[in-house]
């Protein structure tokens, strides 16, 4: 994982989907992530709720999710989800970190998640925020 600097603590992630986004926040201290309601758009009406969050919540960086294969192989919605954390990057100027994604909704139902999306970026954020140091 690529280091993440001590001032970074609020975090925002995101569960990229194409018609759906989940969406968490946490930080650093408590190492905890709480689900927010999912974004249900596409293209800039997407960004414009990601910057509506990005408003309310001010957070330091972004943890994109980035799905594979159970094997480790990349796919068409891991170019997707890479290409999403970019536009991130581009249009908000923040840091943004990926998150290898895997098995994230399943662990969302499996812990009784009311809504997959949201609960799958829960588990994102606090896989990123178990790594940090």
């Amino acid at each position: 994982m690529t280091a993440v600097p001590l001032s970074h603590q609020t975090f925002l992630a995101l569960d990229f989907g194409l018609k759906r986004t989940g969406v968490a926040v946490g930080n650093r201290m408590l190492r905890q992530a709480q689900p927010r309601p999912t974004i249900r758009a596409e293209g800039d009406a997407r960004f414009d709720k990601v910057a509506a969050l990005l408003k309310e919540w001010q957070p330091d960086a972004l943890v994109v999710g980035v799905p594979f294969h159970p094997d480790g192989a990349a796919h068409e919605n891991t170019a997707r989800a890479q290409k999403f954390a970019r536009q991130l990057r581009g249009r908000f100027g923040l840091p943004v970190y990926e998150v290898d994604e895997r098995y994230s909704t399943t662990e969302a139902l499996a812990d009784g998640a009311a809504d997959a999306d949201a609960g799958a970026a829960c588990v994102i954020l606090e896989q990123f925020l178990r790594n940090l140091v």
